[in-house]
């Protein structure tokens, strides 16, 4: 069973990322993803700070879905926070 919606914690200026939850079993998974992935994913740059959490509600499914199988894929290690970075999102291929 995947994971399921939790919280949005907020955005951090200082480690660029938006932190969240998702639950486990009732459980809370600390999950965060970088600011510049969520840029690759929407293909942005110059997103304001005050922007990112708004952001993350645009891409919140996309980005809940990868941080549900990236949890399961690696077999949900205890106390560690799943971290989404770019390369957690393959890239769409160049059309010619």
């Amino acid at each position: 069973m995947p994971l399921q919606r939790g919280d949005v914690q907020g955005y951090d200026s200082n480690r660029m990322i938006v932190a969240f939850t998702m639950l486990n079993q009732g459980k809370a998974v600390p999950c965060a993803i970088s600011t510049a992935a969520m840029d690759d994913l929407e293909d942005k740059r110059n997103v304001l700070p005050d922007q990112r959490l708004d952001q993350f509600e645009r891409l919140r499914e996309v980005i809940e879905e990868r941080a549900s199988r990236k949890f399961f894929d690696e077999q949900m290690q205890a106390d560690r926070p799943v971290v989404l970075r770019s390369n957690d999102f393959p890239r769409k291929p160049l059309s010619a």
